[in-house]
């Protein structure tokens, strides 16, 4: 492919998708047209980076009806050759320096790196090694440090609490207990915001381990004061007291929801049913909100550019966009605390977590 003589800067997504990647990809690109910049689409993550090269230049009329998109048209990879750095692998064989080598070799004045905690970790790596870094916060856990929301979350939680919803008429109507598991491998901000925007009785966080008997005692209370059936939210990463993450036979994180379902059976007789969401959390279009969240962090990234703000990732803060610095993003995840408002206020309206206070 022959590139052009502009200023050029890159973009990539890393890790897994989320609705609004699209419609970051189309903001930088539109950003950067503005200015008299040529972007490339590096393809497949930072994979695209290595041997050969894969990417693309991209115009406004790549973009073009990628604003509701779902998926990334760059495709993406999780870290692939990039884990953990390995200070004693010869430079000729280090990814990393790889990677840096191959942004010189391209010309550009900037990579925007879009991804959660494991891509800016990636990315700091990078900029450390002297690569000019901007990142994007994006996973549909908002579990992210250093921003307030990331993209991709508001339109998962609409698809759960809609699941929710759902799922209320069926309960209603057989006298049964439904089970709902949600995505959410290390933090609840999915199940605990969907379950009660979506008027569970029950919900499971990763930050405050369950008892099973607690958990029954609640249905059974909920029977005994003329409430027949009961919706259990739980996230995926949700664990019983002393115990710990729950894994399918293939090694893959889940079977929570199952579990619970079996414990709640078991010790109140009760129909149960469970549901596992999966990935129609993270797929399809997203919402009004991300949309608009994907736009203002892609226009951010490429003023960032501009400005030559480096090793930094957007973020939203009070509803401002600004920049953090990676090392912020990473290394720490963004948790539930148990003593939060959110949580208090469910406990105030009769949630139960499945734990005794």
């Amino acid at each position: 492919m022959t590139l052009g003589t502009r200023e050029r800067i890159g973009l990539l997504t890393s890790g897994g998708d989320a609705p609004g990647l699209n419609a970051v990809i189309r903001a930088v690109v539109k950003a950067a047209s503005g200015l008299g910049w040529e972007v490339l689409g590096i393809e497949d993550g930072f994979e695209g980076l290595l041997g050969s090269k894969a990417y693309r230049v991209l115009t406004n009329a790549d973009v073009q009806g990628l604003l509701s998109r779902g998926g990334t048209i760059l495709r993406t990879t999780n870290k692939g050759h990039f884990g953990a750095r390995q200070l004693t692998t010869p430079p000729a064989e280090d990814p990393y320096v790889q990677a840096v080598e191959a942004m010189r070799e391209l010309g550009l004045r900037a990579l925007i790196t879009i991804g959660g905690e494991g891509t800016q970790r990636i990315a700091l790596e990078l900029y450390k090694l002297g690569a000019p870094i901007i990142g994007v916060p994006k996973t549909i856990d908002n579990d992210l440090a250093g921003t307030d929301r990331t993209f991709g979350f508001d339109t998962a939680l609409q698809v759960a609490t809609d699941a929710i919803d759902r799922l209320h008429t069926t309960a209603a109507s057989h006298n049964r207990v439904m089970v709902l598991e949600v995505m959410g491998r290390h933090t609840g901000w999915i199940a605990l915001h969907a379950g009660l925007a979506g008027g569970a009785d029950i919900i499971l966080i990763p930050e405050i381990p369950f008892d099973a008997e607690v958990i029954a005692e609640k249905v059974r209370h909920r029977e005994e004061n003329g409430s027949s059936f009961s919706i259990v939210v739980v996230a995926e990463g949700a664990r019983p007291r002393g115990g710990s993450e729950m894994y399918l036979a293939e090694g893959r994180l889940g079977g929570i929801g199952h579990f619970v379902g079996d414990a709640i059976h078991q010790r109140t007789l009760k129909e149960t049913r469970v549901v596992v969401l999966g990935h129609i959390q993270r797929g399809g279009s997203p919402s009004p909100y991300d949309r608009l969240l994907s736009t203002r962090y892609g226009a951010a990234a490429v003023k960032a550019a501009a400005d030559g703000v480096f090793g930094e990732m957007v973020s939203l803060r009070s509803d401002e966009i600004t920049t953090v610095p990676l090392a912020e993003a990473t290394g720490h995840l963004k948790m539930v605390r148990p003593h939060s408002d959110l949580v208090v206020s469910a406990r105030s309206l009769g949630v139960s977590f499945g734990d005794r206070r």
